[in-house]
């Protein structure tokens, strides 16, 4: 818990940020670190609150009051065993996690909640630094092999888990390096990819196997992996993006936000883009469409390429800006947030439809759109009804759609390994998380849809404790609570 009156005796206290003129000039991390005597009083701030919601609040389950309590009393290395107990990269969720553990928060009723996330980053940055963190190999090995496609925090926290439990293990990823989304989605002024690095080269030395730039499907066969592996993983991600279909989306200037952010975490990371697929937001009027964390990516890095205007729609209505009746303590509350990239710059228009979009010599240069009310339909589900007479025109030479996912992409592996789908396209699975072929498993957003960094790192490791038991007939692998798949508070 911490300091039985430091909630208080102590307000909150959040990291510093760089200036926006500063952070906007280069792509790393831009987080001002408070002092450590800031950071223990942030951990006295822990209630004794008899229930500690932020545990249902967290996917994964941290344990958050007792490394809020270790940290208040000074027991770094005691917190980062404790946080290591529950969630294998904490730097990782450390920084980009939405943080659903504080809005349950019992402080959170009525004062801000305790500062979980930047809590746990400042354990795991200081286990890093202090090299507390080191590999954990096997000590006996099983003889079973399993081969985990996909390298995003479900894959290769279910490979990490796997071969604690003493399994051969080998991770496949079709891209040059390790991380998925981590590596190639989240802009590294969020999270620098030296973080993945390091958890590789310590999944290395544990004796995982990594294998990139492979294809499965296509540089492997399905009758290759099905014949070397006991079992399969299958975390291959919600690939498939949500796509615009209105007039003029075909010019040239339209992309998926996945087109564009991964070019620049290339460039980050020191490779050259080619000229003929090179995009840049720089000295355009940049659209995008979509008001989640895609979007806001595509702002901050807009605003770092040099954009000059840059402008967010969203379909949806604003939110409130505080909860409502509908969405009391402590479940996630869908109320208006404006990120670090929000601030840099940008204009925010909601309850907006894009109608089509004007292009010449074949490129974008406008996009034209109306602004919609939500009403109830016939069958009492939201419906979309446009405004007479406000319609709009916004110059554009960059459009990005940024509109999340629909799926994962089912011709190819999934479809050669025969596993079944649900109703909506991801893959189904049974509560232990195989699929309808024996031994072929899936953890993450290929199996529960688009989600987030702590809910695919849950997956992951569930998804390897199901399969450690179905190729030993037990686990000794901890199990998570499943908040939000028996009807819990982690959305």
């Amino acid at each position: 818990m911490g300091k039985i009156t430091g909630f208080m005796e102590y307000g909150r206290e959040n990291a510093g940020k760089e200036s926006v003129d500063d952070r906007v000039q280069h792509y790393g991390e831009f987080a001002v670190e408070i002092s450590e005597e800031e950071i223990r009083k942030q951990g006295a701030r822990c209630m004794d609150c008899g229930i500690p919601f932020c545990h249902n609040g967290c996917p994964l389950g941290n344990v958050i009051p007792d490394w809020n309590d270790l940290v208040y009393n000074g027991h770094w290395r005691e917190a980062l065993e404790a946080l290591h107990a529950t969630n294998n990269f904490p730097e990782f969720t450390g920084r980009i996690c939405p943080a659903p553990c504080e809005e349950a928060c019992v402080l959170n009723i009525n004062d801000d909640p305790v500062t979980i996330e930047y809590i746990e980053k400042r354990i795991v940055d200081r286990g890093w630094a202090e090299g507390w963190i080191v590999p954990q190999a096997p000590e006996v090995t099983t003889g079973k092999t399993v081969a985990v496609v996909g390298s995003g925090p479900a894959g290769i926290a279910a490979a990490q888990q796997l071969r604690r439990a003493g399994h051969e293990v080998v991770v496949y990823e079709r891209t040059d390096r390790i991380g998925g989304l981590l590596r190639y989605g989240i802009p590294d002024f969020k999270m620098e990819k030296h973080h993945i690095d390091r958890r590789v080269e310590q999944m290395e030395a544990e004796g995982v196997a990594f294998k990139t730039s492979v294809d499965v499907g296509t540089d492997v066969g399905v009758d290759e992996l099905r014949r070397d592996y006991d079992a399969l993983v299958m975390a291959c991600g919600s690939t498939v993006p949500r796509d615009l279909p209105i007039d003029g989306s075909d010019l040239d200037g339209v992309h998926f936000a996945m087109d564009f952010l991964p070019q620049q975490n290339r460039r980050v990371a020191g490779d050259t883009v080619a000229t003929d697929i090179a995009l840049t937001a720089a000295g355009k009027n940049v659209v995008v469409i979509g008001g989640g964390d895609t979007g806001s990516d595509c702002i901050g890095t807009s605003n770092r390429q040099g954009a000059l205007s840059i402008t967010q729609l969203e379909i949806l209505a604003r939110p409130p800006d505080a909860r409502t009746a509908e969405m009391p303590w402590p479940y996630w509350p869908m109320i208006y947030r404006t990120s670090s990239s929000h601030e840099e710059g940008v204009e925010r228009d909601f309850a907006v439809a894009a109608k089509y979009l004007e292009g010449e010599n074949g490129r974008v240069t406008a996009l034209h759109g109306v602004r919609v009310n939500w009403v109830s339909g016939d069958n009492g589900r939201p419906a979309l009804e446009e405004i007479a007479g406000s319609e709009f025109r916004l110059d554009a030479d960059l459009v990005l759609l940024a509109m999340g996912f629909v799926g994962p992409e089912q011709a190819g592996i999934l479809t050669d390994l025969g596993v079944d789908f649900d109703e909506r396209g991801n893959i189904k699975t049974d509560d232990g998380r195989m699929s309808s072929v024996p031994g072929i498993f899936a953890a993450g957003d290929c199996r529960r849809g688009q989600s987030l960094v702590v809910w695919a790192i849950w997956e992951g490791r569930e998804c390897a404790r199901s399969v450690d038991a179905w190729l030993m007939g037990e686990s000794r692998l901890p199990s998570s609570p499943a908040t939000a798949e028996t009807g819990g508070l982690a959305t």
